[in-house]
């Protein structure tokens, strides 16, 4: 029996889901984290064959415990894995220390995890990028906006999600940043004018695809976490080819094998010299880990499929007969509890009853970027998709 260690089974809350169908494959599945057994949801408890409680996941000498704690009770460990963007770098550490040969290690996360570093991997993959430069000073900074012209985008090289990105758009806006910037390296990019949209893929051990799907994000991240904006995206019917090529082509040239993964990529909205034509492909950035949040029940209501089920299936027998069914278009509508709209959540879900498939609050930690309280729903058309966003984002007057 092969054993899966789990960091951090419990949150996201939904992740339960991929132990539960690792546990059907016949997977040893052992969890870490830093919540009382008691207070785990029963989803989870039910769905480990044992957990491993530390007081802090950030303390690598008690995970790396808890890891040889496993390895003594149950042997040889297989996989280990968060699928989680904020430990993907522990993972790896922990894979070196104990000798696990599945998933990244620590010589890959330069190329996975650094922006400046992805860049190579797509021009290899032949998908254009946006010129870029390292912040250090005004004048080196000045030096490249007078080559890009403004405004510019600046976000941490290492960074997650779109915390701490800014826009900027003259020398007062650089120098105050400049001043009062975290810490960390900075990249500076050119601006792109284009729409997100993703290419969401599970990956077998020879690189080819069990499972493929996107989605489009019409309002940027960054504009959803630094306004407070209402968040909205959803899964598309069906992936443009354009995009499943992009995606497969950077899946090739990034080395990516028995992963779960959420690459992202600009749709022009205009030309722009360098780069390409209006509706072209460009990349943004790669993402080795699902999509986040509620995002992968988005995927199955979209596709009529379980990919918990096939993440389970690619790690077990490095396949899948899971099928997918009818599909749909599945949007994420969130509201801002400081906002007042003119449909209350309760009359939106009375209009809406037969498509909507979740109702939720947003955990804190993730409100940042998914808002506080959001709807799941199903539309056969473009059409109604977006008179059901309508709906939603209307404002009281």
């Amino acid at each position: 029996m092969k054993n899966f260690v789990f960091i951090s089974p419990n949150f996201p809350d939904n992740y339960w889901h991929f132990c539960a169908e690792l546990m059907h494959n016949g997977m040893n599945v052992l969890g870490i984290g830093d919540q009382p057994y008691d207070e785990l949801a029963p989803e989870v408890r039910n769905n480990l064959n044992e957990y491993y409680k530390v007081s802090s996941l950030e303390n690598y000498d008690e995970v790396y415990r808890a890891v040889a704690y496993f390895i003594f009770r149950y042997g040889r460990i297989d996989w280990l894995e968060s699928n989680n963007e904020y430990w993907l770098e522990r993972d790896a550490h922990l894979r070196q220390e104990f000798h696990i040969l599945s998933g990244w290690q620590v010589e890959d996360l330069p190329r996975i995890k650094y922006k400046s570093k992805m860049k190579e991997y797509y021009q290899k993959a032949g998908i254009p990028t946006a010129r870029y430069h390292m912040v250090d000073d005004f004048d080196g900074c000045m030096t490249f906006i007078r080559e890009v012209g403004w405004p510019v985008i600046v976000k941490p090289d290492n960074g997650v999600g779109a915390s701490h990105t800014y826009k900027l758009t003259s020398e007062d806006e650089l120098r105050a940043f400049l001043g009062d910037h975290e810490p960390v390296p900075y990249i500076m990019e050119e601006f792109i004018d284009g729409e997100v949209q993703s290419y969401d893929a599970i990956i077998d051990s020879q690189g080819h695809p069990l499972f493929e799907t996107g989605n489009r994000t019409p309002n940027s991240i960054m504009d959803i976490v630094n306004n407070e904006d209402n968040t909205f995206y959803y899964i598309l019917k069906d992936l443009p080819e354009d995009t499943r090529k992009a995606g497969r082509a950077t899946v090739t040239s990034f080395g990516v094998r028995s992963r779960f993964i959420h690459f992202e990529f600009f749709r022009l909205l205009k030309d722009h010299p360098g780069m390409g034509k209006k509706g072209d492909v460009v990349a943004l950035e790669v993402n080795m880990r699902p999509c986040g949040g509620i995002s992968p029940e988005m995927m199955n209501y979209a596709n009529s499929t379980d990919v918990y089920k096939i993440y389970a299936d690619m790690i077990a027998y490095d396949s899948t007969l899971k099928a997918q069914g009818e599909h749909a278009f599945c949007a994420f509508f969130g509201r801002r509890d400081k906002k007042q709209y003119a449909l209350s959540m309760q009359q939106l879900q009375e209009k809406y009853h037969d498509q909507i498939r979740m109702h939720m609050r947003i955990p804190e930690a993730l409100s940042g970027a998914m808002s506080n309280e959001a709807l799941i729903a199903v539309f056969p058309t473009q059409e109604a998709l977006d008179a059901f966003c309508q709906d939603a984002s209307a404002p009281a007057y």
